[in-house]
């Protein structure tokens, strides 16, 4: 169903309505869909008083906030704002935001940002559960970069000692999700192209990641196209709220919320991103704009065929022609995927961000790959 006339914002089909499972309740999209889907989502969990989990940035630097923190005020809904999550959710954060649920007596969390308050979210809900152990709160999730975490069960924090620890289970996923572009209009250009390049690495890696069923590699090519062409379109023109909408559903294609029976591991990428941030601070976003064209053209050289043959079909959804081999159309792949980071200006080395070279050895073995 429609949540807005959206004659405005051209097509129909940027705004609308996505349910699945008991545990999600819906995914509603669309420019100016917060302001209906806030209200249907706490209605549907009977949801009284709400934790707002925000950024210091998005909370001090934008309006974002306010408008959340309005409709649940016209509710009676609004227990307190909590916004002291940092890059990469560090527990001291977490544990925080632990007093602040309690304290205000609120009985859902609304988050709203990036990949840190959501997965902060799911670390605090998972938390309490643990201590209490009764059911799992819930959350309901607004997005303002395209990282996509709230598409996932899992949660990725840092603990005191600065290294990357995660929590999982098919409880944590939101609720509820709202995509509402006009949202997403304040988002620094830098967070808002650089996460897409994160959307990017997830549909990529998703098409060599053991267990993704074909329909969703088939989205995932979608998902791809679509960053291809809109990312560039929003560096050219920020203001367009209708390309800000294709790039928040094309990240939702790139990580479509799947029920998986056992365990399947991260792509490389990933797994490099994750020590990568967590050890050195780097953005998510930006760990993808430095690992992932490299690990795509070590993939034509180490993958096996069947993996190999995936990803060289990407340069069809892309309209590139092949280049006659396998390996040459995987490379072929990478080496798109670098000039699109130097098309949006985030290409970068690890030397830029002060990783010391004698890290690497550390950086590149095994330990918690694919967590």
């Amino acid at each position: 169903m429609s949540v807005l006339d959206n004659s405005s914002y051209g097509s129909s089909d940027l705004s609308g309505y996505y349910g699945w499972t008991d545990t999600l309740k819906g995914v509603y999209y669309g420019p100016q869909s917060l302001n209906t889907a806030l209200p249907k989502l706490l209605d549907a969990l009977g949801a009284k008083k709400a934790l707002l989990v925000t950024g210091k940035s998005l909370h001090n630097k934008t309006d974002v906030v306010k408008k959340v923190e309005a409709i649940l005020r016209a509710r009676d809904a609004h227990g307190a704002t909590f916004f002291e999550i940092g890059e990469h959710a560090p527990i001291a954060g977490i544990q925080n935001g632990i007093k602040a649920f309690r304290d205000c007596g609120a009985d859902v969390i609304v988050a709203v940002g990036g990949g840190s308050p959501v997965d902060a979210s799911k670390a605090i809900i998972h938390t309490m559960q643990q201590e209490s152990g009764g059911a799992f709160y819930r959350q309901i999730a607004i997005p303002t970069t395209l990282s996509a975490a709230e598409y996932t069960v899992g949660a990725g924090f840092t603990d005191k000692n600065g290294n990357k620890a995660a929590v999982s289970s098919p409880e944590l996923a939101p609720a509820g999700i709202i995509l509402d572009a006009e949202l997403t209009l304040a988002t620094p250009e830098r967070l808002w192209l650089s996460t897409g390049l994160r959307a990017l690495d997830h549909a990529v890696e998703n098409l060599y990641r053991p267990l993704v069923p074909p329909p969703l590699k088939h989205l995932c090519y979608a998902a791809i196209a679509e960053l291809f062409t809109y990312l560039p379109e929003s560096k050219a023109h920020p203001d367009d709220v209708a390309v800000r909408q294709k790039l928040q559903i094309a990240s939702w294609m790139s990580l479509w919320p799947l029920k998986q029976e056992k365990y399947s591991a991260l792509g490389l990428s990933h797994a490099l991103g994750h020590k990568l941030g967590a050890a050195y601070g780097i953005p998510h976003g930006i760990t993808s704009c430095l690992t992932l064209a490299p690990v795509i053209h070590l993939k034509a050289t180490t993958a096996m065929l069947e993996d190999k043959a995936s990803l060289a079909a990407a340069l069809f959804y892309l309209r590139q022609p092949s280049t006659g081999s396998v390996d040459g159309d995987v490379r072929r792949l990478s080496e798109l995927i670098a000039a699109l980071v130097g098309q949006l200006g985030l290409a970068g080395t690890l030397e830029d961000y002060k990783v010391p070279r004698d890290d690497l050895p550390g950086i590149a073995s095994p330990g918690d790959w694919g967590r």
